[in-house]
């Protein structure tokens, strides 16, 4: 799309959203709601077609149930979060805050969680009364058209909810002549550098969800068998490509062994293969370069010193291409850049601490800050150590989740703002003071 057929489909976005917030909270909610089902209903053909833009096998279903939870939820809380917040209504003074949408949002979207990440905007920005433009990555450049189906099919206006095909300069150059009023981008740091150099001086507020370098922590009190199942499938799950999936692990000395073995069985029972069989656990990578980077990163490691616990012969590549063999690293470091730099992939390095003050040094030795993994039956031991680390969300024996809830958001390179949750409402939307004295 050419940058004035871009200007023409944002200035049809603008008039539709005129008489898209006219309508009533309950008639959006409803119709996007529609547009959610008619979307589930394409799941067959969806999962296939992830498969084979990104490379996730079709055993594991596809994005539906995730996008029904948070649209449920979000959703259920709309009347109250979007009402209006009355202070005084008497015969002398009327006092109120309501909130108003932005008009037009922008949603860069990536290709990893085509659907999830997508829809965490676009839903709730239609029924905030937003319009929406949505750019979603080359990568799955069919997501974007599916969802666009969905919604135009259940009744949302085509003008009001368009997928668009732009470059870089044209994204860049509509954000810099004010085209939004919102813009909301998932992706790299430099993609983040990119939308906030474009958006300079325009103070148009941006959602920015970045890279990640997520932790977990495994203290003596943990259930090591709970613990290391679910760390090493949120470091492998979608051949490691998740926002918040693991990417490196500290392990009390009491435990670590056992840790470390139990995580090598796991991993060594993968089968690694074609995403469209049934039987493939991991499936490639979704491109070239991203498997290089892995592979980077994991030979550089070994060369300074880590040992892969993982047999390379288990999991035969392709000779350079997207089908990576997974990897546990042990003696890593954090002078390694597998343990600082964003891996994206299906490695994880595992790291012996003493105490809890060292493994609170090491999760914030990183430039990244979405979610750390803390391990422990003692919850106010969690919530002490949660309180000390720089990120956005800190679990307890629990990883690599989204709850509709709370806020998924971030600090330092991941980014800032935050989607989902009240908060995600009141990102999309401004607030807007009345003060009417009625008595004079």
């Amino acid at each position: 799309m050419d940058r004035k057929s871009a200007q023409d489909a944002v200035a049809r976005a603008g008039k539709a959203q005129k008489d898209w917030a006219a309508r009533s909270l309950s008639e959006r909610i409803e119709l996007v709601k529609g547009g959610v089902a008619t979307l589930g209903a394409m799941n067959d053909e969806v999962v296939p077609e992830l498969a084979r833009m990104m490379g996730r096998p079709v055993r594991y279903g596809g994005e539906f149930g995730g996008v029904r939870e948070r649209t449920e939820y979000m959703a259920k809380i709309a009347p109250e979060v979007l009402g209006p917040l009355v202070f005084e209504d008497s015969p002398a003074f009327e006092r109120r805050i309501v909130r108003e949408p932005h008009g037009v949002v922008l949603v860069v979207a990536p290709w990893n969680y085509p659907y999830l990440t997508a829809i965490n905007t676009v839903m709730p920005a239609l029924i905030a009364g937003n319009a929406v433009v949505l750019k979603h990555a080359s990568q799955t450049l069919l997501v974007g058209e599916r969802m666009a189906s969905a919604f135009h099919q259940a009744g949302v206006p085509e003008d009001l909810f368009q997928n668009v095909f732009l470059d870089h300069e044209t994204t860049s150059a509509l954000i810099a002549a004010r085209s939004f009023g919102f813009v909301n981008f998932t992706g790299s740091v430099g993609g983040g550098k990119a939308m906030e150099q474009a958006a300079a001086g325009t103070f148009t507020p941006l959602g920015l969800e970045l890279g990640g370098k997520d932790p977990g922590y495994v203290m003596e009190d943990a259930s090591l068998d709970a613990a290391v199942e679910t760390l090493i499938d949120g470091a492998m799950y979608n051949a490691g490509q998740c926002c918040c999936g693991i990417e490196r692990i500290y392990v009390t000395a009491a435990l670590y062994d056992a840790f470390v073995e139990k995580a090598v069985a796991i991993v060594s029972a993968y089968k690694l293969g074609n995403p469209l069989d049934p039987e493939t656990t991991l499936g490639p990578m979704a491109h070239k370069r991203f498997a290089d980077e892995v592979r980077s990163q994991r030979d550089e490691a070994i060369a300074e010193g880590a040992v892969a616990m993982i047999d390379p012969a288990l999991f035969p590549e392709d000779d350079g291409g997207t089908y990576l063999a997974p990897q546990i690293l042990t003696k890593v470091t954090h002078e390694m850049r597998v343990m600082r730099d964003e891996s994206f992939g299906p490695i994880v390095g595992i790291m012996k601490v003493d105490d809890d003050e060292q493994a609170i040094a090491l999760m914030n030795d990183s430039e990244f800050g979405l979610t750390a993994s803390l391990w422990t039956s003692d919850a106010a031991r969690a919530a002490a150590i949660g309180a000390r680390i720089e990120t956005g969300t800190v679990f307890m024996n629990r990883a690599d989740y989204l709850d509709p809830a709370l806020c998924w958001t971030g600090c330092k390179d991941t980014g800032r703002g935050g989607s989902l949750s009240v908060i995600g409402y009141q990102n999309l939307t401004r607030p807007k003071s009345y003060h009417f004295r009625k008595a004079l």
